[in-house]
This record gives structure tokens, sequence and C-alpha cells, in this order.
């Protein structure tokens, strides 16, 4: 689950074996994170999931709309994440961000992001004032009326220059995942391409809110310390006048299986070369998603998985290394195998060590000693991540979307249901190079002062909000 816990701490804490806590959450009596979850179906067609959580005297809000990058259409791309700046733009009560300043006034917290999935605006506030929030996004919901639209769009335009254009990593991930996916959405970025954002207007905008922005398409989550009944009556009253728009189409657009490798370069200026290569996997509508959930964590993840010890540490070939894929994705994506080189290592020394990394974990086995400790670290990111009630309606909103937020308390069982021949199998059967794209990064010169920095971002744009400065994870 690694879209959801990013957290270096959750990492630390369960290599510290705190096993007793996994224990009782895989025991027959724990009852898992939906079994307390109370949820009503709006007139209008809007979920409303409500979760008390009584660890803290705080709250989260949560709006996902089931809407983000692969809802565009070739030549229109990056309309999902413009959309959600305009949001932060005013309403036909409120002006430019008005929202933000009454949510601050009141001690909270306000942020918002867009995925190639859906999008997400969400509050994190004190108990006593989560009526304010309830309120604001009601309104917003309702009465969409930004002001600014050319400065906005300037802002995003400046936003893609220095989230991607300017990182070689992140453009490298942005080509990769362009030549991985021919027919599919996910072909481009969430932030879309530069001449697209350039040529969007703000009748797009409406007409894109207007469809997609109603309560049939958009899921509410709360989770804190409060009364559940109480919360559910403010949210009916708040949201159920809501008027819904045009019913979204149809997402038909499916991948066709790839029958080959494909290779890309990237002459970026850089301070050290990288590669970046995706193999195209099933999310968690298969079952094969825990097993390479698993294999991602024994090849990558932590300085006790395979390439960090071979890689980094014993030959001193790259300065970091990393794999994994997100299994919530809502249609199959890739599985995600990159690095940034060492001064004067070879890309292609770097490749070959790795596919020699893939290619045992495709011909043998893992000890059972190693496949336990790469469940017990997926499980204790999993339950450690409860401890925020943020994670808790960020699990409960994204399992919903996917069908049914019931699903999350299958996460803990299917990962301890892996085997090692499941591990083998979808290794042969998924990592394998006639499914694989291939992504080099060839430095053309060293990066500007200021410039460049992090790795891939998974497709993930985030919304900046000007007086916070703040950003999810």
């Amino acid at each position: 689950m690694k879209i959801i816990l990013s957290c270096s701490c959750r990492r630390f804490v369960a290599a510290l074996g705190t096993l007793a806590l996994l224990l009782v959450a895989l025991s027959p009596v724990h009852a898992g994170i939906a079994d307390a979850v109370k949820t009503e179906t709006l007139s209008n067609g809007i979920r409303v999931l409500v979760l008390e959580n009584h660890k803290a005297p705080v709250a989260t809000f949560n709006v996902f709309y089931h809407v983000g990058s692969r809802n565009e259409q070739f030549g229109k791309t990056g309309l999902s994440h413009m959309l959600e700046h305009l949001m932060f733009r005013g309403t036909r009560k409120l002006g430019p961000e008005e929202f933000s300043n009454i949510i601050q006034e009141n001690g909270g917290m306000d942020n918002a992001f867009t995925t190639a999935d859906y999008t997400d605006y969400f509050e994190n506030i004190n108990k006593d004032h989560l009526d304010v929030p309830i309120s604001l996004e009601a309104d917003r919901m309702a009465n969409f009326a930004p002001q600014g639209f050319d400065s906005e769009r300037a802002v995003v335009m400046e936003e893609r220059r220095m989230s991607t254009e300017d990182k070689p990593e992140d453009a490298l991930d942005e080509q990769m995942r362009a030549a991985a996916f021919v027919e599919h959405p996910y072909h481009w970025p969430v932030i879309g391409w530069m001449q697209d954002i350039g040529r969007l207007t703000l009748d797009d905008v409406y007409a894109y809110h207007s469809v997609y922005y109603s309560p049939q398409n958009a899921v509410i989550v709360t989770v804190g310390d409060f009364n559940a009944d109480q919360v559910m009556k403010q949210i009916e009253e708040a949201f159920a006048g809501i008027k819904n728009g045009s019913k979204p189409p149809p997402m038909p657009e499916v991948e066709p299986e790839q029958k080959g490798e494909r290779r890309i370069e990237l002459r970026h200026a850089a301070d050290l070369p990288a590669f970046e290569e995706g193999f195209h996997v099933p999310n968690i509508r298969s079952a094969d998603a825990y097993p390479l959930e698993i294999a991602g964590e024994i090849l990558a993840d932590g300085q006790s998985s395979r390439l960090y010890k071979r890689l980094v540490m014993e030959k001193r070939m790259v300065v970091d290394v990393g794999a994994g894929f997100d299994m919530t994705s809502f249609d199959p994506n890739l599985f995600i195998l990159s690095a940034q080189m060492r001064p004067g290592v070879k890309t292609d020394d770097v490749i070959a060590a790795a596919d020699k990394e893939v290619a045992a974990l495709r011909d043998q086995q893992v000890g059972a000693e190693e496949l336990q400790k790469a469940k017990n670290l997926e499980q204790a990111q999993f339950v450690f991540g409860q401890d925020s009630v943020f994670e808790e309606a960020m699990l409960l909103g994204i399992y919903e979307l996917l069908g049914n937020y019931k699903q999350v308390d299958d996460y803990l069982t299917g990962i301890d249901k892996v085997t090692a021949a499941d591990v083998q199998r979808v290794a042969r059967q998924y990592l394998v190079n006639t499914n694989r794209t291939m992504g080099v990064l060839i430095p053309t010169g060293v990066l500007p002062r200021g410039a460049g920095g992090g790795g891939p971002s998974g497709g993930q744009v985030r919304h900046i909000d000007a007086s916070f400065n703040e950003v999810v994870r």
C-alpha cells in the first residue's frame, strides 16, 4: 500500500520488531477498520462514510471525486489538475482563497491532490469545528465560480516546469510511461502536456466540473473524534440538496498486451545518469497483486532489500534504487524499478546487475525467512498507518472508489496468504523483458543551480496552498 504509507518512520518502527501489534491485527478477534464505518447514500447519489476515532480531538474531512487524468482526452490533458487548482479560486459565495482562510481561522489546514484516478480535497481540523469544512465543501461543489483563470493557468504551467521539466528523473518517468501506455490514458501525465495546458479554457473547466463534480460521482469520508450519527446528519443537511449534472461517460480504454521490449532515451541536463523500467502488472482486482507487492518489498524496499544491498551497499553502483507498484491503481498499471547511478558508473552495467536480481527472483523461490520479513514489513506499514485519521480516511476513500470500502480489511489476509511459489510465479509472468519499457536518462550537462532533485513522482501532482506552502506526504 505504498501509495498511502510513505512515512519513513513507519519503516523504522517496523524494523524494531513490534510484532505484537501485528499479531493482534491478524488474530480472528481483531476488528477491521471497515467494521466500525457508518455509511449512507444520499438521495442525490453521494456516498458518505463516517468513522469514529477517539485517539485525538481532531477530525479529517475528505471529498473524493471519481475523476483523474484517466478521464481526460487527447488535446485536453491536465484538465483534472487544472480544475483542482480552480476549486480554490472562489465560489458564488466566497472569493479566491477565502475557503482556505476560513479553515485557517478555525485552526485547521486544507489541501488537495490529483492523481491519475481520483481527486481528493481534505481538511484536518479540531473536532469541534468539523461543521466548517462540511459547509465549505458543499458550497464549492454546488457553487463553483472561480476567478483569475488565466493567472491560475500560468501557475499550473510554471508548476509543470518546476515539477517535471526541470527535474530529470521526473521527466524520465513521464516519458517512460508515455511509451509504456499506447491506448490507455495513463499515457499522459497527471499535470498534462504543456501545450494542452496552454489551450485549456474556462469553458472546458466548467463543462468538466458539471459532469465529474456531481454528487453521484463523489464520496465523502470523515474520520475523527466525534459522534458519527451527528456528523452524518450534518453532512446530509449540507449535501443532499445539491443537484447532479450529466452522468459521467464510461472509461472503456484497455491497454493492449505488450509483446516486446520498448526503450526510450531522454537527453536532459542532469547531475547523474539514471534509468527507470516499467512492467505491465494487474491491480488489486487480481490475486496477483499481493505477490507483486511482496516482490517489490523483497527487491528494493528498505536497506535490507536485495537491490539495495547489492547495488547501493556492496557494489556501490547507485545512489539509490526503488521498486514497486500501486496496487490500488484503478486500472492495471506499471511495476517500476528505478535507480540513479554514482559518478563514473555505466548505466548498462547497473541495468545488467539489476536484471540479475530480478532473474534470481524468477529462477529461485525466496526463503521462508526472507518471505516472512517482507510480509511483516508490509503488514506493519498498513497497521501503523492507521494511527493517522487522515490515512484511515484515505484508505476508506480509495477502496470505496475502487468498488467497496470493506475490501480494505482484506489487505492483511491477502499479504499473509502469499507463498514463495506465488512470488516466483508473478515474477516469471510479469517481470520479463518482453513486458518491459526501459527509460534511460543521459545527462547533457550539469543541472542549473536550484533545479532538479527528487525521484519519480509516480504520476501524482499536489495542490500547493500559497499561505501554507504545505504538501501532503
